[in-house]
């Protein structure tokens, strides 16, 4: 491909420009569009047919007046710039510096597209992150490498979450740990609370934080996540750092790519969204991982809010398919005062068991997690019986059960969004819930660790 210039427009549609007549011009090239007052927009091609191309315009087309417009097609992919010093550095949706420091001046610029890794180039995903908050390090171990979702909903507090895992985790087998935080079509209030709070979050390096307003172009939300993803690769792959890439909100992204697809005039598929919706997100998450060799690793934990509460909507739906598990906060739960509202049932860690206990957490620790699992889905039950026969109705038995269950939401699940647990602090205090409970109720737990931490 080579650089070219086109003068005029064949016809502007919502964020999209057709050029008529071009040639060699080859999909996904970057582009800059400039319109009547001189000033350069970026943008990409989104469809080449036989000498006609159509341009997607980040910044949008306002303005622009067909036979006064130029685009010049710039013979490569949209680029990010990266060097050490993007540590502690803020960008926009397309990798340009918005903390008034200055450009980043490496030599080194890649392909903000990436790719997947290559499934026979992986490494297992083992050793386990600190979150600091019990109910994660516990029941829903994040695992280096792996891509371990949110799913949350309006009004939930899954952004005071997102800054408390950032500012909070840790690889306890290493030290060269660095955050990436990306805010996906997020409110300018928002923008200001994750800046203020991340001022001086994350154990290791400052964290490196990619942001694109509700205010920005609908569009630059397809070029967020992956200008931060390449970033993230080349901390994680190039420099040794072991990186955690936290995205909220990936319904925005969901969002923007259906309104491209509306533009483009494409066949909807589920809920109107495109049907390449599975593939585009994969093309996303599965850029986390270990590779075999090289250094360092990419964690994703991505944060979605499901329309309507819905968790068989598409968004979460597919990313379910896609992912190691998820994290789902619940509504009722936070109505009753709980931090995090964490819906326990409804959540889990696939790639835990085989990166907790002994050199890795603790030796307990897998088999606490499964009675913790168990004695919670007992309250459920006994709760449920107790709002039809009444609290007083019941059993000695289940109403230990559920003294159980309101002290484990008061003391484990619950706590403060600047409170960082250790793991053998959550472990000793999940002992101590449990002995709440009749030893016949620990069928999960073998004799010779119950008499080791219960007597």
């Amino acid at each position: 491909m080579s650089l070219a210039e086109y003068r005029g427009l064949a016809s502007i549609e919502g964020p999209l420009v057709v050029v008529d007549g071009v040639r060699g011009v080859g999909y996904d090239e970057a582009v800059e569009v400039v319109g009547p007052d001189g000033s350069p927009r970026r943008g990409r091609v989104v469809l080449v047919e036989e000498d006609r191309a159509v341009v997607q315009v980040f910044a949008g087309t306002a303005a622009l007046v067909p036979d006064r417009s130029r685009v010049r097609f710039l013979g490569r992919h949209l680029e990010m710039p990266l060097d050490p010093s993007i540590l502690g550095r803020t960008f926009d949706g397309l990798g340009e510096p918005r903390d008034g420091c200055g450009p980043v001046l490496g030599g080194l610029r890649r392909d903000i597209n990436g790719r997947p890794i290559n499934p026979m180039a992986r490494s297992y995903p083992r050793d386990f992150i600190h979150t600091g908050i019990s109910v994660v390090d516990t029941l829903m171990t994040l695992i280096r490498g792996q891509k371990l979702p949110i799913f949350s909903s309006n009004g939930l507090p899954h952004n005071h979450l997102a800054v408390q895992i950032a500012s909070q985790s840790r690889l306890v087998a290493g030290e060269n740990f660095a955050v990436v935080f990306v805010g996906i079509g997020i409110r300018n209030d928002d923008a200001a609370y994750f800046i203020e709070a991340l001022r001086d979050a994350g154990r290791g390096q400052p964290p490196v934080v990619f942001l694109n307003l509700a205010s920005d172009p609908v569009i630059e939300r397809l070029a967020v996540p992956r200008a931060a993803l390449t970033a993230a690769e080349y901390l994680a792959f190039d420099l040794g750092y072991h990186v955690l890439v936290v995205m909220t909100d990936m319904t925005n992204y969901c969002e923007a790519l259906r309104e491209l697809a509306v533009a483009r005039g494409e066949v909807p598929s589920r809920k109107g969204y495109p049907g390449y919706l599975y593939s585009d997100l994969a093309s996303l998450y599965e850029r986390a991982g270990v590779l075999r060799d090289r250094p360092g690793s990419l964690t994703q934990l991505p944060i979605l809010t499901m329309p309507n509460d819905d968790i068989t909507h598409p968004i979460p739906d597919l990313t379910g398919f896609i992912t190691e598990g998820q994290i789902v906060l619940s509504r009722d739960q936070f109505a009753q005062g709980v931090y995090p509202p964490v819906d326990i049932p409804a959540s889990l860690s696939r790639l835990m068991k085989d990166s907790i206990g002994k050199g890795f957490t603790r030796d307990d620790h897998p088999d606490l997690a499964g009675q913790l699992f168990a004695s919670y889905s007992k309250v459920q039950e006994v709760r449920a019986l107790a709002g039809v026969v009444g609290e007083d109705e019941l059993g000695s038995v289940e109403k230990s059960v559920l003294r159980f269950g309101r002290a484990f939401e008061a003391r484990f699940l619950s706590q403060g969004e600047a409170e960082d647990r250790e793991i053998g602090a959550s472990l000793d205090l999940a002992w101590e819930l449990l002995g709440l409970l009749p030893r016949s109720e620990l069928t999960r737990l073998p004799t010779p660790l119950i008499k080791e931490h219960l007597g």
